[in-house]
């Protein structure tokens, strides 16, 4: 059984790709360590009266091209280590995109579920006052991620702003239009993700029109990704799954029809005209583009072989492992990984802090036309990279943001 640790995944795709940089060793041990590690503990009380301790993170991985970026989730599962490596993968998705940025990522071990919205708030004001001081629209700008809302970041946007005293939008993204959030930011990351796949689409010159999609995870990413892939494309979902389980239906998925199912009954399972799957029959199942929207490690060394997509547009976070990645570059599949497909969410959110610094505010036009140059420029170049190396998509995104990073810290002294 392949070793799963996220950080440890992390450090082996950055070797591989210092390896071909030919990175002094000296270079890989700065960029294999995040710069600081804050593990808070936040008391709250909860609505019966007692008070619980949640444990926190917030990880800073590199901050040498600019304010550190990146999300925060409430998970039961979350650890240190995932949250240090999703800290790594944010500072290569910054420098791909080439924005002006650094990485960092954060969480909270909890259970959203189980909370009222009273603990909720209560926990996510704890959370900023317990990390105030290192965060600020010019040291480290946080952002949703798994299982927090634009509400919560409202909520820390307020408690950040009682804290220090003064107005401060620019602290965080991804927040309600009504204080300071921007236009296209709740679908940028599978609007992003479509801009990469068509270009990816023309490079093996296929025909999205006349494709099918299998869809693993219906969150944001993967309900936005259902819907745009037809809406732009005209492509035919026949897979999708959630938590609970997948559904195939061979003549397509309708994406309204969908949603209202899941509205109605919290699952993807027994939409009418489909066959229930399991979970991994979606990684699987006959179709030519596979849009894993879900969570780390799902294709594997085990099953990566098995996966008949000629496209895989990774939207989750670190879906496939460095195994898996040497079977998609050897059996001819295009792989478009993670920190360049799902970068639109982040491009986003560094327009949002933009806005907020500025003062001035886009059209939802004007947002989409500047995520579709940026997603298209930073596909060019990974694509021209893996050719040129003859190597796997990702570690080419790699060359590009490394280098990038790299320079930035040579250029400011921090290493030779």
């Amino acid at each position: 059984m392949e070793d799963l640790d996220p950080f440890d995944i992390a450090l082996k795709q950055l070797q591989k790709a210092a390896e071909i940089m030919n990175l002094s060793g000296e270079a890989l041990e700065q960029l294999s360590s995040p710069k600081e590690i804050l593990q808070v503990s936040i008391p709250v009380k909860m609505d019966n009266g007692e008070t619980k301790v949640f444990t926190g993170f917030r990880v800073h991985y590199n901050n040498a091209r600019g304010p550190m970026k990146g999300g925060i989730r409430y998970y039961i599962k979350e650890n240190l280590s995932e949250v240090k490596a999703l800290s790594a993968w944010m500072t290569w998705k910054t420098a791909l995109l080439d924005l002006p940025m650094g990485g960092a990522k954060g969480g909270i071990i909890c259970d959203t579920k189980k909370l009222s919205n009273g603990e909720l708030e209560r926990l996510s004001r704890g959370y900023i006052d317990a990390i105030n001081k290192f965060i600020g629209p010019d040291i480290d700008v946080p952002a949703p991620d798994v299982y927090t809302t634009p509400q919560i970041m409202a909520w820390m946007m307020d408690e950040y702003e009682k804290i220090s005293g003064h107005s401060a939008p620019g602290v965080i993204t991804g927040k309600p239009l009504e204080v300071g959030g921007s236009l296209g930011r709740g679908d940028a990351t599978a609007k992003g993700g479509m801009y990469v796949l068509r270009e990816g689409a023309k490079d093996i010159g296929l025909d999205l029109s006349k494709a099918k999609v299998a869809v693993q995870g219906f969150g944001n990413a993967g309900q936005f990704a259902v819907k745009f892939v037809t809406e732009m494309f005209g492509s035919k979902v026949v897979a999708v799954s959630d938590s609970t389980g997948g559904i195939y239906k061979e003549d397509g998925i309708d994406y309204n029809k969908l949603l209202e199912h899941k509205k109605q009954t919290g699952s993807v399972q027994k939409f009418p005209g489909s066959k229930n799957i399991k979970n991994e029959e979606v990684l699987e199942s006959d179709a030519d583009i596979l849009i894993p929207s879900a969570i780390e490690g799902q294709l594997t060394g085990e099953n990566a072989g098995k996966v008949k997509a000629k496209i895989v547009l990774e939207l989750a976070n670190g879906p496939s492992t460095p195994e898996a990645d040497e079977i998609f570059f050897k059996n001819n599949v295009l792989l478009l990984p993670d920190f360049l497909s799902n970068a639109g969410g982040v491009t986003v959110s560094y327009f949002e802090w933009v806005q907020n610094i500025t003062g001035n505010y886009w059209t939802e036009e004007d947002v989409y036309k500047k995520l579709d140059a940026k997603m298209t420029k930073a596909t060019h170049d990974v694509l021209e990279t893996h050719k040129k190396y003859n190597t796997d998509p990702r570690t080419a995104a790699y060359i590009i943001a490394v280098k990038r990073v790299f320079d930035a810290m040579r250029l400011r002294g921090l290493i030779k």
